[in-house]
């Protein structure tokens, strides 16, 4: 594994406590950061903190979708480090799998509550932090699913596709600052988010990547870590691919 320099980073990780933002925060703290996981489960966030590697790491549990809470995380955050540099947002949910026609609406607001609005909350919630030392990176996790739109999925399409627009607006918003601001759209990666989908759309998925595999979190971890350093300095409402070559653009 090659060592990506974040020493003296803090970073915090939305749905940290398991999967990509997991291992994401493995890495991180491998690669010198102090991490913070920011998760709805308590236990299972101080679980994950203190299975990383070297000390310091937090542990906060939280709503993504209620503002009150994220404030109030990032207000724990900066007390405890003093500083917020990076933002990875991983905390999602898929939805149901279900036709539009048959797409109930309380289904589809918890959806965007989550995988949007939380999104739009912890961005806006570190930037005055950031703003204040005039350095931050921001990766947003959207999905490929974003740019091409899964049949029975449109919730989870649609909200994606909307973070890949928050980044990239964003992104133009900083671009003069030391800020930089970007997502990735990974294809399907084994997780325990597979728990809420059909088997038939996991087959879907799988299908449609020419890879013929699934991705592996610490594949996806390794791209946001770059993303996440000082070495990504001219890429920002950027979308990056890590989808087994199913992109197309």
């Amino acid at each position: 594994m090659n060592k990506i320099d974040l020493e003296g980073r803090f970073a915090v990780i939305t749905g940290g406590a398991a999967g990509i933002g997991l291992a994401t925060a493995q890495r991180m703290a491998q690669s010198g950061a102090r991490v913070a996981l920011w998760d709805r489960d308590r236990s299972v966030a101080e679980a994950g903190a203190g299975s990383l590697p070297g000390k310091g790491h937090l542990a906060v549990a939280l709503d993504v979708s209620r503002e009150s809470d994220v404030a109030a995380a990032a207000r724990q955050t900066l007390a405890a480090f003093g500083a917020i540099d990076i933002l990875v947002c991983s905390a999602g949910i898929t939805g149901p799998n279900k036709t539009v026609a048959d797409y109930g609406f309380e289904d589809w607001r918890q959806v965007f509550d989550v995988n949007l609005h939380g999104v739009f909350l912890c961005n806006r919630a570190v930037l005055p932090a950031m703003m204040e030392r005039n350095y931050g990176r921001i990766v947003n996790i959207a999905s490929i699913a974003g740019k091409e739109g899964n049949p029975n999925a449109s919730a989870y399409s649609a909200s994606k596709a909307a973070v890949i627009g928050l980044t990239k607006s964003l992104g133009k918003e900083l671009a003069r600052t030391g800020i930089r601001v970007n997502c990735i759209t990974p294809a399907a990666v084994k997780t325990a988010i597979f728990n809420q989908m059909t088997q038939q759309h996991i087959d879907f998925m799988l299908s449609k990547i020419p890879m013929n595999r699934f991705g592996q979190v610490e594949e996806i971890s390794a791209m946001v870590c770059w993303l996440s350093s000082e070495e990504c300095s001219f890429s920002t409402g950027a979308v990056f691919d890590v989808s087994g070559g199913r992109a197309v653009y």
